[in-house]
Parts: structure tokens; sequence; C-alpha cells
């Protein structure tokens, strides 16, 4: 292991970093501390504007991991990444068509209380708990895992790096809210593009340009994107990436609480459509920079792989091996990519802990304490994010000892969790066979000799039949999984048990899929609803006048709830032709 440790510069340009995120928290703590209500700390009161917000959602899914991971991803397997410009347009489309409007206009904070109204409490309490337990994980892993990365290759101190992320982004969401999150992303944000762009510019320079970059790596076939096999164990095709991605992507943006709070804080839903597509160009960009580092990479280490020569110990640390080398005589560049590296941390732990600090007080301490005050309620959100803040930490220091890391109506909900994490833990103890994962050529031919012994692939010991076939199912499919096993669960219990009538549906808590299609008939349309009464008088009256959803003072619906205790409708403005948030009226349970 090489290991080239950085000079002042760097440290100087790393915790420049830090100092700006934590003065954005302390300038909105002092600009909005006459503002002092729970609504105002989590969701910015909502009156964001689209610009920032967009510039949010980017950082805080381009965490450190896709920062460092994607580029060795391109490096070892050419390409095919490229594809995700396909889901990521899916999942946008889908996400602000399909899923924004009814969390939008049912005027909701936390997203799992779409499952009370449109279900019962219990589903939505379980799946709060699911969430909270998944996000803690998660973002420990954030935190560790590329800090473990640059420590291994830049002598960057470990647990100093892991401390400072928790302490500052603690911090800045305690003090400054959602507001600070938001505009703390929009500068990480900005730092992340810089930093992949000197290594793009440098990079490509050692290589003598992209027109060598890319005659290279079709030399080397790291060009061949469009893999039309459909064999589900292969890693990654065009299947596996535009189906698998496009399931996996959703649970992310479609429903994730981290993603929808900053959505339903933009002002209007033009507001936050815009903010939904200007983050597709956002997604856009980072991934054609990592695309292009995994191939300036491959260019500049056709010859001696550091991976299999043993230089490096894994493929994470490429990135930050082939940084020290190209920026060996310019110091503070290589502190700038640690800081792009970073800001992907910083800005998705931020929003982990805004988000879990949201779901704990909406779902458990609001729904039980109806009655506290505004005051109250913001020192309870504020203490939230400092507990979040510090258990996040404690989890990042646990990823230390926990070697490999698991990822992965009530019955469908058990059941898609189950399918999900039985494919996974399957996939962990029984790797898939080498020809499905294993990495496209890479030379060694012109490293120096060491007493290293190259790598090869793993050789498999006795193995279940069912580990070259279902757990061998490419990662990419795993949510898709988890997503079809939960909706034939619940399908077949709801068959068992009696199904909901559409007609007692509110038409707000669905959004019908047959209306995006505007060449159907309305019969066909009308045949997608299940019986929903998306067409009521009742239902148009209030959409256009944002008056309550209610039809009658005494009329219950199936899952317990009176229809008056729902929420209201935001506003209409028949001008913008959108809905805004200047109607919110939330009644409590």
């Amino acid at each position: 292991m090489v290991v080239k440790n950085f000079a002042i510069w760097d440290y100087v340009v790393f915790a420049a970093l830090f100092f700006i995120s934590s003065g954005i928290g302390v300038f909105f703590a002092i600009k909005e501390r006459k503002k002092a209500t729970s609504r105002e700390f989590l969701v910015g009161g909502r009156q964001m504007k689209f610009g920032p917000v967009a510039l949010s959602l980017t950082a805080s899914f381009m965490s450190a991991v896709t920062v460092l991971g994607t580029p060795s991803e391109v490096y070892r397997f050419g390409a095919s990444f490229t594809v995700f410009f396909i889901t990521y347009l899916f999942v946008i489309v889908l996400t602000s068509e399909l899923f924004l409007p009814v969390f939008y206009r049912s005027g909701i904070t936390s997203t799992y209380e779409y499952l009370q109204l449109r279900f019962n409490k219990p589903v939505r309490y379980a799946a709060t708990v699911i969430y909270i337990v998944q996000t803690i994980l998660y973002t420990g892993v954030v935190v560790y895992a590329p800090a473990l990365a640059l420590n291994q290759v830049t002598g960057f101190h470990l647990w100093g790096s892991v401390f400072a992320t928790g302490i500052v982004c603690t911090f800045y969401c305690t003090l400054g809210g959602l507001k600070a999150v938001v505009w703390t992303d929009a500068f990480q944000m900005v730092v992340m593009i810089v930093g992949f762009l000197t290594v793009l510019i440098q990079g490509s320079t050692h290589v003598g340009g992209f027109h060598n970059v890319l005659e290279q790596s079709a030399n080397g076939s790291r060009l061949h994107i469009f893999d039309f096999d459909v064999d589900p164990l292969r890693r990654h095709t065009f299947w596996t990436i535009t189906v698998g991605g496009t399931f996996t992507w959703l649970g992310i943006y479609g429903v994730n609480q981290s993603t929808i709070q900053r959505c339903i804080s933009c002002k209007t839903e033009k507001h936050a459509k815009l903010a939904l597509y200007f983050n597709l160009l956002g997604l856009w960009i980072i991934l054609v920079c990592a695309v292009f580092s995994g191939l300036i990479m491959y260019s500049h280490y056709k010859d001696c792989d550091p991976w299999t020569s043993g230089i490096i110990s894994a493929p994470d640390q490429l990135m930050p091996y082939f940084v020290m080398e190209i920026f060996d005589t310019m110091p503070g560049l290589p502190g700038l990519f640690v800081a792009c590296a970073f800001s992907g941390t910083l800005s998705t732990v931020a929003a982990s802990i805004n988000a879990l600090a949201t779901v704990t007080f909406e779902d458990f301490i609001k729904s039980c304490f109806p009655h506290l005050s505004d005051k109250l309620s913001t020192w309870i959100s504020k203490g939230l994010c400092l507990l979040f803040g510090v258990m996040c930490t404690c989890m990042a220091v646990a990823a230390s000892v926990m070697g490999g890391v698991l990822q992965g109506a009530l019955g469908g909900l058990l059941t898609g969790i189950t399918l999900s994490f039985w494919v996974a833990i399957g996939a962990f103890i029984y790797p898939a066979p080498a020809s499905k994962t294993w990495p496209l050529p890479l030379s060694t031919d012109q490293c120096i000799k060491s007493n290293v012994t190259a790598t090869g692939p793993p050789v498999l010991s006795s193995r279940p039949a069912i580990a070259d076939t279902w757990y061998s199912i490419s990662y990419l499919y795993y949510s898709a999984v988890g997503c079809l096993g939960c909706i034939a669960a619940g399908v077949i219990i709801s068959l068992i048990t009696g199904y909901q009538r559409g007609e007692d549906i509110q038409p707000l808590l669905i959004r019908p899929v047959g209306n995006l299609f505007c060449f159907w008939s309305k019969k066909y349309k009308r045949l997608c609803w299940c019986g929903v009464q998306h067409d009521s008088v009742i239902e148009q009256e209030n959409l256009e006048n944002g008056s309550d959803w209610k039809q009658g003072a005494e009329s219950v619906l199936p899952n317990g709830l009176r229809r008056e205790s729902l929420v209201h409708v935001p506003g209409y403005d028949p001008k913008d032709k959108s809905y805004n948030n200047m109607a919110f009226e939330i009644t409590h349970f």
C-alpha cells in the first residue's frame, strides 16, 4: 500500500469546506431566529424556490460513495454506467408526475403520514421505524466508507474526518434547519462539480487529451455501453440498469422522506416540479463527470493497474490514488478533491439528519402530543437533529467493526422487506459467479515488480443451487424484488381479507397513471381508476378552490379516520396553474 500524505494547503482547502458549511448554519440561525416554529425549521416555511432545492437534491443523493465508487466502477466494468442517464430520466418524470402531486396536494410533512390517510396507523408507524433504522445504518456507512478509503491512500486522519463530518452536519442542521441544509447542499454541489472538473482537466492533460482517452478506452473494451442481454444475473446490462435502476432510484426519489420533504418545502407545486427537473440536469452532469473520470483513470493506468498489482488494496481507493498522482506537484488541489468527496458526504448526512428529525416529530411526537406550542415544537425538532446527528456518527464508528454491510398494507411491507433482505444476504454469503461480475481485463505489464501476488477471480467453495440463481441476481434488482413482492403480497392479502372499494377512497390520495397518457380515451382512463372518483364534481371544486376535501361532517373512511380530520388541499392558483402552500392548515390526529 502506497500512502501519499497531504500538504498543508490540502488541509486548508478541506477545512474551508467545513468552515463555510458551518457558517451557513449560523447565518440561518440568526436570520430565522424570529420565526420560531417547527414548520419553519423542518420545511423552511414551505416557501422555498426551486433553484437551491434542485442543487440540494442533487448533492444529497450524490454522496462520497458516488464520487469515489462510480469512477472505479467505470474503470473496472466499462462505461455501461452511462445508461443511468435513461434511468434518471424515468425516475424524475415518474416522481414529478405521479408521486409529487399526491404528497404536495395532501399537505403532509412526513411521507409516512400518507400511509395513515390511505391505510391506517400501524402501517404508518411500521414504515417510519423501518425508515429510521435503514437511514441511520446507511448514513453511518456513507460517513465511514469514504473516510477509510481516503485515509488509506492520502493518510488523511480517519477518525478526525469521521467526527468532523458528524459534528459539522449536526451543528448546522440543529442551528439552521432545512434552509441551512438546502443552502449548504447548494454550496457543496458547486464544490463537487469544481472538484470533478479539476480532475477531468488535469487527468486528460496527463494522458494526451480526451481523444486519447476515448481511443484507449475503446481499445480496452470500456466503451461497450449498450448490452441488451436479458440475463438478470449479469451485473450491469441495459435492462438491469433501466428496469432495476428505476425501481432502486424510485425508492430514493419517489417516496423518500428526504426528497419529498424538500419538494413540499417549495412555495408552489410548479416550483417543486422545476426543482426535480433541474435536479435531473445536475444528476446528468455528475454522471458524465464520474464516467469520464473513470475512463481517464483507465487510460492513465492501462499498462499498470494499481489494484491488481497490489499498490492499493481496494477498488474504492482508485480515485483518491489517481488524484494524488496527477496533482503530486500541485498542493491544494488534492485537498479540493477530498473536499469534493466530503461535500457528497456532508450533504447526504445533513439531509438524513433533517429527514429523521422530521419523521420522528411528525409521526410520533406530534401524533401523541398534538397541542405543543410553536416554541416547544421547535426546540424538540432541534433536539431530534442533535440526537440523530450523534446516532449517525456513532453508527459510522460501529461500521468500522462491522465488516461487510448489508443493505438492502403490513403484510405486503413485511414481505417486500423479507425478500429484499433474503436475496441481499444470500448474495453476501455466496457471491455471484466470476463470469457475471468479474471486471474487464486490467494490465500490470509495466508495473514495477514486487512481492505482491496479483489478485485473481475468487475460488468459490461448495455452493447450493440457489446461489447461482436467486442469490446471484444483479444488485440493481433488489429494490424491484422488494417492491413487486410487496405488491403481490398486498394484493393476495386484500383478496383474502376483502379489498377496499374505489368509491371509498379519497381521489387526492391516488394519482391515476392512465391520466398521463393523453392519447387514451376517457373510457380507458376511467377503467384504470378502478372505481376512484377522479372526475367527481366535489373533487374538481376542491382542486380549484383549495377547500377541505371532505364530503360530510359525519362520513367515515374505511380506515377509521373521519373525513373532516384530513388535511386541507393546498390552494390552487388559476393564474399560475399550480398549487401553493398558502392554504395549509394541517389538522392534527
